[in-house]
């Protein structure tokens, strides 16, 4: 029986983003493919949370490309960056999600109101499916009860979990991670692993910028290692981070393994 070809949800060429005289990615080129979860390690500096930040837009790229399902977001030709029109843009915007580090709840909105607020007003959608929907998500993150609370009055671990159920609302074809356990101390951390571990059970997309080794070994389709603005190594877990060929690779789990 063939083997059904996976649909590429990312495609990102020669990307290269510098702030001032700093060069902080340099020509980096990856591929998504749809059910695939990619962790990306590396040591603070090594251009992984700018890299996300520029697959969703949050920052202007210097050079390269990134298309999402097909449709190009950005490209550049003759040394121009030139970004899809405004509409095109909102449209391709809807491919994606990014759950940040420290949660970026609206702390004026209750749980409920953080996940409902943009599929009703930016996607315009039935209020009373994603008022349905959002009460099955904060049911799939534990929260049943915590629809009604306000963002100070939940621990980092529900506060993420809430983020998490937001980004899950908007039906993205790819979910990126920033770091999602970095605010968060070991008790909590470990209930965030354990709903990504059921989101990659379940086949979501998901690109995870983490320091947790442990989990990206047994959750990874693929690693990328970064440093220093470069991919410097990728592959399965099993061959970079438990044979790695790079000596940079090598020195950075050492280095973690340690800690």
């Amino acid at each position: 029986m063939a083997e059904i070809s996976k649909k590429t949800l990312l495609e990102v060429k020669n990307l290269s983003k510098s702030f001032g005289d700093l060069r902080v990615l340099k020509d980096i080129s990856m591929e998504v493919e749809q059910s695939e979860v990619i962790s990306i390690i590396g040591p603070s500096g090594s251009g992984k949370s700018t890299f996300l930040r520029c697959l969703t837009m949050l920052e202007k790229i210097d050079g390269g490309s990134i298309a999402y399902c097909g449709e190009t977001a950005v490209t550049s030709e003759s040394g121009t960056v030139c970004y899809a029109a405004k509409s095109d843009l909102r449209r391709i915007q809807g491919y994606f999600g990014l759950v940040f580090q420290n949660f970026n709840l609206f702390p004026h909105y209750t749980a409920l109101q953080n996940i409902t607020d943009a599929p009703i007003h930016v996607q315009k959608r039935d209020k009373q499916e994603v008022m349905a929907e959002a009460a099955a998500l904060l049911k799939k993150m534990g929260l049943s009860d915590k629809g009604d609370y306000y963002p100070y009055q939940l621990s980092g671990g529900q506060q993420q979990r809430v983020a998490i159920a937001r980004a899950l609302a908007m039906k993205p074809e790819i979910l990126f991670f920033d770091e999602p356990t970095s605010a968060l101390d070991p008790e909590l951390t470990a209930e965030i692993l354990k709903v990504l571990r059921a989101l990659a059970a379940e086949k979501m997309t998901m690109v995870i910028v983490t320091h947790e080794i442990d989990f990206a070994r047994s959750v990874s389709d693929r690693v990328i290692f970064m440093a220093d603005g470069l991919v410097v190594e990728q592959g399965a877990p099993a061959d970079v981070i438990d044979n790695p060929n790079n000596e940079r690779t090598k020195a950075f789990l050492r280095k973690m393994s340690e800690e």
